[in-house]
């Protein structure tokens, strides 16, 4: 079982669903989609006495988010990053319990955000995108506490931030470590 946390806010999230989907799919892995509430991406504003530290985390995050865009641009995906990135964690939390496939509403809540920069955080948007994939959630409140044990309980695991895959006792933090995942597979069939 591959177990991989994601964030609809997680640009990094996003970039990984295309070769997290492919390894599954080439593998034929089983994977568990879980949802963890990450801090919202934002690059700091220029201050005009910033101080070196201050201007380092600055700098820094405008690179995140060029690579980000590329990498997007590379899997022709639309990224839209916002100057008010808002929470999805009412998006999280109906992940935290559906039922069925949750793939239709992932893809689904990763294009609302980035591309169509939807409110994930408003339960009637997020009972439209449902609705659309099929899927419904009755009761919200339950939901949201899924969310907050699902966030502990991979505390515990040490996640921290997202995408997190585990695997055998493993940990990675990102869509880097794919390859090495796959490996991974690979020696549990030989």
């Amino acid at each position: 079982m591959l177990t991989i946390f994601i964030d609809f806010k997680s640009a990094a999230s996003y970039l990984a669903l295309k070769p997290a989907l492919a390894l599954i799919e080439k593998t034929g892995i089983e994977a568990k989609w879980l949802p963890f509430s990450s801090r919202p991406f934002t690059i700091p504003e220029e201050q005009p006495d910033e101080t070196v530290g201050e201007r380092h985390r600055r700098v820094r995050a405008i690179a995140q988010r060029d690579t980000h865009l590329h990498y997007a641009a590379v899997q022709k995906i639309d990224l839209q990053f916002s100057n008010n990135p808002q929470s999805s964690d009412v998006a999280l939390a109906a992940l935290a319990v559906l039922d069925s496939d949750p793939v239709p509403f992932i893809r689904a809540a990763f294009k609302a955000y980035w591309s169509d920069q939807s409110n994930l955080d408003d339960q009637f948007s997020v009972g439209q995108l449902l609705n659309n994939c099929g899927c419904e959630i009755s009761d919200w409140p339950e939901a949201l506490a899924a969310l907050q044990t699902i966030r502990e309980k991979a505390e515990e695991q040490k996640v921290f931030e997202t995408p997190t895959f585990l695997i055998d006792g493993q940990i990675f933090l990102g869509r880097e470590h794919l390859p090495w995942i796959s490996n991974i597979i690979a020696e549990r069939t030989t």
